[in-house]
């Protein structure tokens, strides 16, 4: 006798484990960001008693939300939370020099205090440098969940993987994409729209670099696509709207499109290497 539908449902439902909600995982970021910049919270502490508490809640929360992707509390779950906790140093260092990049990179900007509180850069950057944290110490799906949550939100989507160094800055950010293997120097500033991708999508190709290198000091403009593991931007380049680049540049390099009139019948655009 065939199964009924309902009994397939209840069948993949048994098989599967609880799902950890966006909502959960999204609240306990947006906690943790508020300890860090009090700027983006409402909560104040009356001393360091108080605030050491709350700490206190939010790693059991952590604890709960890892649970999720494991056999209940163990010994590993709760090292990975500690260890977490042990990089916020770390990551608040970083997030400050993230924003005074926002700040110095953005003209309309009138205080590192509207950049934390406003700006999807920052938000977006925020929640990477945790997703990254935790993907570090090999927590599986919750870093992904935490860097889609902050896609939706600002329409950055940078996966975990991503290696991104100091003085970050996204300006406007909408559409930007950084995938998995990116590497990303330090005083690096990117604009809307820019992709750093993949040449290839084959499945065979996961454990191996597939996005671009991108040097200190790069500046890379709207809607520029640059792909590929072996491809790098050299140091100090920048990088024009619009260009498609699957090559590597050398140093010091400006790239960018110059449209020229070839006939009767319109323009041709060319790709111009500038050093």
């Amino acid at each position: 006798m065939e199964e009924s539908f309902s009994s397939q449902l209840f069948t993949r439902q048994s098989g599967t484990p609880p799902y950890l909600t966006a909502k959960r995982m999204s609240e306990w970021f947006e906690q943790v960001l508020g300890v860090l910049f009090p700027a983006t919270s409402e909560i104040r502490f009356s001393n360091v008693e108080e605030l050491e508490m709350y700490l206190s809640v939010l790693k059991q929360t952590l604890e709960e939300i890892l649970s999720y992707s494991s056999e209940g509390r163990n010994e590993v779950l709760v090292k990975q939370t500690e260890t977490f906790f042990n990089s916020l140093p770390r990551v608040l260092r970083l997030l400050d020099l993230d924003a005074n990049a926002m700040y110095a990179g953005d003209p309309a900007a009138s205080s590192v205090t509207e950049v934390v509180r406003s700006y999807p850069g920052f938000y977006a950057i925020a929640a990477h440098r945790m997703a990254h944290e935790l993907l570090l110490l090999q927590v599986p799906l919750v870093p992904r969940a935490l860097a889609e949550h902050a896609h939706r939100l600002t329409g950055i989507d940078i996966n975990p993987g991503a290696t991104i160094g100091e003085h970050f800055c996204i300006d406007h950010g909408t559409g930007v994409v950084i995938g998995e293997t990116a590497v990303i120097g330090n005083h690096v500033k990117i604009y809307q729209g820019v992709t750093l991708g993949a040449l290839s999508v084959d499945k065979k190709d996961a454990t191996s670099k597939r996005h671009p290198t991108i040097e200190d000091g790069v500046v890379i403009y709207a809607g520029a696509t640059i792909l590929g593991g072996n491809t790098t931007i050299g140091e100090g380049s920048v990088i024009g709207g619009n260009v498609w680049i699957t090559k590597s540049v050398p140093a010091n390099t400006k790239v960018y499109y110059s449209a020229k009139m070839t006939n009767e019948d319109g323009e041709v655009d060319t790709l111009v290497l500038k050093p």
